[in-house]
Order: structure tokens, then sequence, then C-alpha cells
């Protein structure tokens, strides 16, 4: 009676881990586009006003994009 019961239970996930995958990545670049948006506007009113602000200002634009290796490297690690 336990075996049958066990077996009821056992299923399939719901989508495959390559799939999984693919969306944890795409939604990875969507929020890193998101946040380039924002940062990229604040950095270039940041660099009229002063263009000592340029490295600063390029290196908070460039950060979001550490996000989107990491998702690139558990993309590639499935």
């Amino acid at each position: 009676m336990i075996g049958l019961l066990q077996q009821a239970q056992e299923t399939a996930p719901a989508i495959e881990p390559s799939a999984a995958a693919a969306i944890a990545l795409g939604l990875a670049a969507l929020g890193a586009g998101y946040a380039e948006r924002g940062i990229g506007a604040a950095a270039m009113g940041a660099i009229a006003e002063d263009d000592s602000l340029f490295v600063n200002g390029l290196i908070l634009t460039v950060l979001p994009e550490t996000i989107l290796i990491l998702a690139l490297v558990g993309f590639f690690l499935i």
C-alpha cells in the first residue's frame, strides 16, 4: 500500500532544467537592462555636469552586467 502511494506522488518537473535555465538567463538579462536604464540616465546627467565623473559613471553603468555574466555561467553549468 505504501509503495502505491509513493508511486502516485512521484511527478515529473513542471519544465525541463534547460528551459528553466533559459528563463533564468532571460530574466537576468531583463533585470540588468532595467537597472542599466536608470543608472545610465543618471550617469549621463552627472557627466554633463562634471566631466571628472566619467570613470565613476562608466563603472556604475557596467556593474549590472555582472549579474548577466553570472547567469550565463549558471546556464552553461546546467
